[in-house]
């Protein structure tokens, strides 16, 4: 009788298609041998592990033969650099009236988050645009106007500041709702983390759409969490949940545009009207501010 054999044969072909299954198994921790028999090179496992080994390469297989489907041109909008100009200058404007107390006003204490004060929904917009020194607002500046434009190019650059004031604004309120009513926040980093949600959201539900592995289709989400944890923490004095907040509710406003085809909506028309809107929108949250201190 002949005695039972100790390995089983798992796979036979080429050099190359061999070594990638031998990454595969050793990946998965199965114990395997490769060998060129004959011409051919072959894997085998032992007997006992020859049917996690079978199942392992089968699901492999099947990942690697799904095509991966050339994603359509997409086709940017101008005026990126009108809504970064805009974003800039409305930025350095109101640094430079609270700097020098225009009309007599505190413009930081007037319009800074306050969670004492929930019915003073103004703050929440007002707050973006104040700074506390002039490093905390020329990185704000920098990064704003990086992630801005990429959005402006994806939306136009009226819809993309329209969609990042509006999550951010969100994201703001938010957060006075759910901080001890001692907390007190300024600064446009919530605005550049709603705008990096905003693009992450819209990735991911593009991709969501695809026939793709798994990791792949995740990819633009992942890397939205990786560069929030890498920039959106640090000292005591950095408001880390402002920073998250507003990374989730840009990440929710990206999803529904590709979910309700406004990424596709190429109106000049729209562009203005949603432009406009995000300018009067500030301004008008500083009269009810201002108002206050006058």
């Amino acid at each position: 009788m002949d005695p039972a054999p100790i390995s089983a044969l798992v796979f036979r072909g080429s050099k190359p298609l061999c070594h990638e299954y031998s990454l595969v198994l050793e990946a998965r921790g199965i114990e395997h041998e490769a060998e060129e028999k004959e011409g051919s090179w072959t894997l085998s496992v032992p007997v006992e592990m020859r049917h996690r080994a079978y199942e392992e390469l089968s699901r492999y297989a099947v990942e690697r033969g799904v095509k991966r489907a050339i994603p359509e041109a997409v086709q940017t909008h101008s005026g990126a650099a009108i809504g970064v100009f805009l974003y800039v200058t409305i930025l350095l404007l109101t640094a430079y009236c609270a700097g020098n107390a225009t009309f007599g006003a505190d413009w930081l204490s007037l319009g800074s988050l306050d969670a004492g004060a929930p019915r003073e929904w103004w703050r929440a917009i007002t707050a973006l645009t104040l700074h506390l020194d002039q490093e905390h607002l020329l990185g704000n500046v920098l990064f704003g106007a990086v992630a801005g434009m990429a959005a402006s190019r994806l939306l136009g650059p009226g819809v993309a500041w329209a969609s990042i004031l509006g999550a951010a604004a969100l994201a703001n309120y938010a957060e006075i709702l759910v901080t001890p009513i001692t907390h007190r926040a300024v600064g446009a980093s919530t605005a550049v983390f709603a705008a990096l949600g905003l693009l992450s959201g819209m990735a991911w539900r593009q991709r969501l759409t695809q026939r793709e592995r798994l990791w792949y289709r995740w990819a633009p989400l992942i890397a939205g969490i990786c560069l929030l944890t890498l920039l959106g923490a640090g000292t005591a004095h950095v408001d880390v949940l402002g920073h998250g907040l507003g990374f989730l509710f840009g990440l929710a406003v990206g999803w529904v545009h590709v979910r309700t085809g406004v990424a596709n909506n190429r109106e000049r028309r729209v562009q203005i009207m949603a432009g406009l809107g995000a300018v009067l929108a500030v301004c008008a949250a500083w009269v009810f501010a201002l108002r206050l201190g006058l």
